[in-house]
């Protein structure tokens, strides 16, 4: 995920163990793609560095929940955040941001577009 620190210690499961959180044991884990298929991607952004995987990501048609909870305090950094994804995904994407909430973003490309403009149904 972006903007989380690389582990270099590999994490372990204990046996027992009850729940096992596969984004730390696997974060870049190698999804297979068929053709059509989707990938969502669940991010929480602590700073401005994580913003390029975000982009790569919407890049390859893929959604992006992204939590912004961490740089609600930090007026300057979250105003430059959302200005750089939302003109990457509005402007050279021709995608949509809508808001989820207080702190949170739903990033989608072109191929799903739910603005009352281009679809009257909502």
């Amino acid at each position: 995920m972006p903007s989380l620190p690389s582990q270099s210690a590999t994490v372990s499961i204990d046996p027992g163990q009850d729940y096992h959180d596969l984004g730390e044991l696997y974060a870049d884990a190698p999804v297979a793609r068929g053709i059509g298929d989707i990938i969502v991607h669940r991010a929480v952004l602590d700073d401005i560095t994580g913003i390029p995987a975000l982009l790569d990501w919407l890049s390859d048609g893929d959604i992006v929940i992204l939590e912004l909870s961490r740089l609600l305090t930090a007026e300057t950094e979250l105003r430059m955040a959302v200005d750089r994804i939302q003109s990457f995904v509005e402007a050279d994407l021709v995608g949509e941001v809508i808001r989820l909430g207080t702190s949170r973003l739903l990033l989608l490309p072109s191929t799903f577009a739910i603005s009352e403009g281009q679809n009257p149904a909502y």
